[in-house]
């Protein structure tokens, strides 16, 4: 999943896979190996590369984020890819496009119905991962022909969430 993250004043390129039960970010060139466990109260603690960090985070209007990191509180704003423009799609020239999760979560809403005409870049579906709300949107316009995502259904990276056609 690709997002375009502005933090403060600078704006950086943030990539994540999941792999082997972790992610790999890179951020801004940066390349990160995180692990994540859910503490509650707001707060995650994250194991980035060999180092434990208790980090808050605390969602504000318009996909904006208040992140406590460090010691210091960061205002971080997600944009463009953020929303799932490309995420999660794999499509050929001809035939069904399938959008697929692209890291585990949990689906929290879907946005379509089996049988709806969709146009290119429409939102399917809403995933939270990591602390993280993305909408995955249609790869190009058509029917969406088969829904197998439900709410509140947790999903592994690659499950199927939707069939456009």
């Amino acid at each position: 999943m690709i997002f375009d993250a502005t933090i403060g004043e600078r704006s950086v390129r943030v990539e994540v896979q999941e792999h082997d039960g972790r992610y790999r970010v890179n951020i801004g060139g940066r390349a990160l190996s995180i692990d994540f466990q859910d503490v509650g109260r707001g707060f995650v603690n994250l194991l980035i590369d060999s180092g434990s960090h208790e980090v808050g985070v605390e969602r504000l209007a318009g996909g904006a984020f208040s992140v406590q990191f460090d010691g210091a509180t960061h205002h971080v704003e997600l944009h463009g890819a953020a929303r799932g423009v490309a995420a999660g799609a794999a499509k050929g020239a001809s035939g069904p496009a399938r959008v697929t999760a692209p890291m585990p979560g949990k689906i929290v809403r879907l946005l379509v119905e089996p049988g709806a005409r969709v146009e290119a870049g429409q939102g399917l579906v809403v995933m939270e991962a990591m602390k993280m709300e993305n909408e995955l949107r249609s790869p190009r316009p058509g029917r969406v022909k088969d829904l197998p995502a439900r709410e509140g259904q947790t999903v592994e990276t690659g499950a199927l969430l939707a069939v456009v056609e």
